[in-house]
């Protein structure tokens, strides 16, 4: 009995101990670098891939049979590596084995929307599809964009099939789920698969399923902005009816569902790019990433983003992602790997406005999407909900309108003032209005708000106003006993003016972990982009909102990345013999500045925008089937780049699979082969080298530029003449400061090669510190 009662005990605490070390484990991505695969790798090497992944683990676990228990993922296509649920001292242990490249500890990334929270366009009428050779019927079919998201909602009109050919029979992928309610394949959607093995681990209660359907509706607006069907009278409530069309809307397209709940893990992320490369995909559309930008150069393969999307730039693959939600400040970008194309947010020529009209017959402007409206011919009664608050409910509390916070007795029948911000999504505060019996709901900007509005989808008559209205608004409701209002309904505007502008939300350049690269690369449409949504929840996402819509209007850079994601696959359909460098230059070097009034683009706030906001401008898609020239870039650049950052000829060895070792000279990261220019640290004078390829006629090339302030700007040689497509000149560009005008930060040019009819522009940036 003794003996039993100690079997016994030992095992209890053999099992404790086990359940200690789990939960001392975190998830680990060990990178090998690439595979050294011939064109016709087959399962027997993936296999041996797979074997060599537990040898190498199993040689600091000590056996084999752990390590196939603490592997994860064997990413075993094209990106050598595996993924494993680790204690620290192992992964420690394993960064120093000689084929261990680097070490990633496993990190959640955000998608970039910036749904009801403060902190292609399916756009009316083709106004961002392409015109002319783009516009020929059933064209680019044989184009496929993966896009990495939170999945697909299959039966939205925007991905049927009709009419379209078979699948090109090089696709490799397959929808995959054998779930009830999952994602079906048809000739239009072509593939569907779900990884969420490193979510199960890190957050089990994020993962609804394993299935590749969108419970959240983010992938499928992404994915149908990209490369959504033609489908008429498309809305949200009413508001901005009109054709919904995709930026490729002939393309085939394939979901990877990597994110859950909003937020996507490393080590899913990575297997979704290894299968959407894997598959066949030409276009891989990304619109997540880091919270922040990275910290320096050496944390730079720390993210799945830039490791995944090397793997595919090597494979001839173009990925665009978003730039992030963290403006208007500086430093903010993420996603600014030189291989990728990364997209800020601009606004769009429309608008939701309607009116707020005090008793003292001032009429204020407002923006909203509401579904319901008040009587037009009378005014009622305004209450501040700082002073309509529950008992024991601070003021502070009140004026945010969160849940169950406003007393009813105060509320009923009045339209309540509610405060912008804080951390309750906006929908949800006119909720709380709604439940307290309020008819109506004013959200206030506050100072740092600014004039900034956007429209929700809200379930009462709402509006939002700036702060300045705000000021105006408090002080009539102060100066008398009974104030009263109305709130019209909205309404779709069109042709506004000053559009488009860049997005306050949008995050901004310089780049801190590669000040020598411009980044954003390009602005797109990102505000009040109406596109297919899934009808599992509202289009506000709020639990408590009945309501439902096959179509639904976001804000983020990520509904700004798939814009140029159609474009790109448009362009492969167009050009297929251009490189993902190519595609991209052609986007930024026929890009525009101005407005839709001929002034210069807009920030926020009204003030000019520059390169850090834009990078190279607004997308004009018209023009980037024809650029005339294209800075070209190839995979061994890019390595040359890494070369430049400090990584040695043992790294870029396993990157390449053997295939490329560091320069003996290893040129300046400033002069890697970009349609920018960056001179973060100018003193006195520098030079900088770019390569022109002629995709056009043969044409003799002129070059004009506007120098940034304080700084003389010289180009050697001055014109270039072309004789044939595919010829590549070289030139150089010498920045020189001007003494007396150091210490202006970074200042802003541009550099134009013209043969009379295109126009090859390149924004030119420089900080001048002696």
């Amino acid at each position: 009995m003794a003996s039993r009662r100690l079997l016994l005990f030992v095992a209890v605490l053999c099992a404790a101990e086990w359940h200690l070390a789990q939960a001392f484990k975190k998830s680990y991505i060990v990178y090998l670098g690439a595979h050294a695969y011939s064109h016709d790798e087959s399962e027997e090497e993936y296999a041996r891939a797979t074997e060599s992944h537990h040898d190498i683990l199993g040689s600091v676990l000590g056996s084999k049979e752990m390590a196939q228990n603490s592997i994860f993922y064997s990413y075993t296509k094209n990106i050598n590596g595996f993924a494993a649920h680790l204690e620290v001292r192992v992964a420690n242990q394993i960064a120093k084995h000689p084929d261990v490249v680097t070490v990633l500890e496993s990190k959640m990334l955000k998608l970039h929307t910036t749904r009801s929270w403060d902190f292609m366009n399916l756009e009316r009428d083709g106004q961002i599809l392409p015109d002319s050779i783009w516009k020929h019927a059933k064209f680019g079919q044989d184009v496929i964009i993966a896009n990495l998201d939170s999945g697909v909602w299959p039966e939205s009109n925007s991905f049927t099939d009709d009419g379209m050919g078979e699948v090109p029979a090089r696709w490799k992928g397959s929808c995959r789920d054998s779930v009830k309610y999952g994602v079906p394949c048809n000739k239009k959607l072509i593939g569907a698969k779900y990884f969420n093995q490193d979510m199960l681990r890190m957050n089990p209660a994020a993962v609804d399923g394993n299935w590749t359907r969108d419970t959240e509706g983010h992938g499928t607006h992404t994915l149908s902005t990209a490369g959504g069907r033609f489908v008429p009278s498309a809305s949200l409530f009413g508001y901005a009816n009109g054709t919904a069309k995709g930026g490729a809307p002939w393309a085939r397209i394939a979901a990877y569902k990597v994110c859950w709940s909003g937020e996507c893990a490393a080590a899913d992320v990575l297997a979704g790019f290894e299968a959407a490369i894997h598959d066949g995909a030409d276009v891989i559309s990304v619109s997540f990433g880091q919270d922040a930008p990275l910290a320096d150069v050496s944390s730079f393969f720390q993210d799945p983003v830039t490791l995944g999307s090397l793997h595919a730039a090597i494979r001839g693959l173009s990925v665009v992602c978003s730039a992030g939600n963290s403006g208007p400040y500086d430093d903010t970008v993420v996603n600014a790997a030189p291989w990728v194309t990364t997209v800020a947010a601009s606004t769009v020529d429309r608008d939701f406005p309607n009116d707020v009209t005090l008793g003292n017959s001032v009429h204020m402007k407002g923006m909203s999407l509401e579904s319901t409206t008040l009587h037009s011919d009378r005014l009622y009664p305004m209450v501040d909900a700082r002073h309509a608050g529950r008992v024991n409910c601070s003021p502070y509390d009140a004026a945010n309108c969160g849940m169950d916070t406003l007393d009813p007795s105060k509320v009923k029948g009045k339209i309540v003032v509610c405060v912008r911000g804080g951390d309750i999504p906006r929908v949800t505060k006119g909720m709380t209005v709604l439940n307290a019996g309020g008819v109506g709901m004013i959200l206030a900007n506050d100072r740092m708000d600014g004039d900034d509005i956007v429209a929700d989808p809200h379930v009462l008559p709402a509006t939002m106003i700036t702060y300045s209205e705000a000021v105006s608004m408090y002080n009539y409701m102060a100066s008398t006993k009974n104030p009263v209002a109305n709130i019209s309904q909205s309404k779709t505007e069109l042709g506004v003016k000053n559009s488009p502008s860049i997005a306050a939300f949008s995050a901004r350049g310089p780049s801190g972990t590669l000040p020598y690269v411009l980044k954003p690369d390009i602005a797109a449409p990102g505000v009040d982009i109406l596109a297919a949504f899934t009808e599992y929840v509202s289009p506000t996402e709020v639990s408590s909102d009945n309501r439902r819509s096959e179509y639904a209007i976001l804000s983020g850079t990520s509904m700004a990345c798939p814009h140029i994601s159609g474009v790109v696959g448009l362009l492969k359909a167009a050009r297929p013999e251009w490189s993902p460098a190519a595609m991209r230059s052609a986007i930024m070097t026929t890009a525009r500045t101005q407005d839709n009034t001929g002034a210069p683009m807009r920030d926020h706030d009204g003030t000019e925008a520059t390169a850090f906001a834009y990078g190279a401008g607004n997308v004009h898609p018209n023009r980037a089937i024809d650029p005339g020239l294209v800075y070209d870039a190839t995979a061994d650049d890019y390595f040359t780049f890494l070369c430049s950052m400090g990584f040695t000829t043992r790294y870029l060895n396993r990157l390449s699979a053997g295939k490329f070792a560091c320069p003996a000279k290893v040129p300046g990261m400033e002069d890697l082969n970009y349609p920018s220019i960056v001179v973060p640290s100018l003193r006195g004078t520098q030079k900088v080298t770019r390569r022109l390829k002629n995709v056009g006629r043969p044409a003799k090339y002129r070059a004009s530029w506007r120098a940034p302030f304080g700084i003389t700007m010289d180009v050697e040689p001055k014109v270039l003449e072309f004789t044939k497509t595919g010829e590549e000149k070289e030139f150089n560009v010498t920045v020189t400061s001007q003494k007396d005008k150091l210490g202006m930060g970074y200042v802003f040019g541009r550099l134009v090669w013209s043969d009379g009819t295109h126009y090859v522009r390149s924004p030119v940036v420089v900080n001048a510190l002696a």
